[in-house]
């Protein structure tokens, strides 16, 4: 199955390290990250699992939920929780998927046979609380996710969902945003009282809205 951005994501069952979970339930209208790692116990994930426990705080401020994904059985996660914990710093603090029969890795498309016919590529899903797919990644495995961007990309979600703005090349939080193609001048005045800077009909610069 190949995802769009857009589709309504596949729902499933699956046993947690945080308890058994149905995923649409899980998800109960916030916004959601599930993100995949090609097993337990491999170094680029370690790194990753301990960062995204760090930042959990900024996923909670922005009304993410945050769930990993591991093609091994759940008692072995334990068990790698305690290295992430011993090498990181930091205890998982979030739920990890066992995918031992890889039943959401093929709802998902995250195995990639021309990379392994096993092992999951390293994903990433941002989905809406409308259960629509908002924006994927796929990296190798050998290079380890940047969760700061994935944050920024959710600020980036958020501010369009809430405001009708779309964010430039390199926006960082705070920064100018633009007015969406779609909302015409008579409508945005409404949403933009204070206007804008118009640099072409089609480019209209805002400051960003408060969130």
């Amino acid at each position: 199955m190949t995802l769009q951005l857009g589709d309504t994501v596949p729902d499933f069952r699956a046993e947690t390290t945080m308890g058994p979970i149905r995923f649409h339930d899980w998800i109960e209208g916030s916004w959601a990250v599930l993100f995949s790692h090609p097993k337990n116990f491999t170094p680029v994930c370690t790194t990753e699992l301990g960062d995204v426990a760090r930042l959990k705080p900024e996923f909670d401020r922005r009304g993410v939920k945050v769930i990993g994904l591991s093609v091994d059985e759940l008692a072995r996660h334990s068990d790698w929780e305690d290295d992430i914990e011993e090498t990181q710093g930091q205890r998982v603090n979030f739920p990890l998927i066992a995918d031992f029969d890889r039943k959401v890795a093929s709802l998902y498309g995250m195995i990639h046979p021309n990379a392994s016919d096993t092992m999951t590529v390293r994903s990433v899903f941002v989905i809406g609380p409308d259960k629509k797919l908002k924006l994927s990644l796929t990296y190798p495995a050998s290079t380890g996710r940047n969760f700061d961007e994935i944050l920024r990309t959710i600020d980036s979600l958020q501010l369009t969902a809430g405001h009708s703005v779309a964010t430039p090349s390199n926006w960082q939080p705070g920064g100018d945003v633009i007015i969406v193609p779609s909302l015409s001048d008579e409508a945005a005045k409404e949403k933009f009282p204070n206007g804008w800077k118009t640099l072409k009909p089609y480019l209209r610069v805002v400051p960003q809205p408060k969130t």
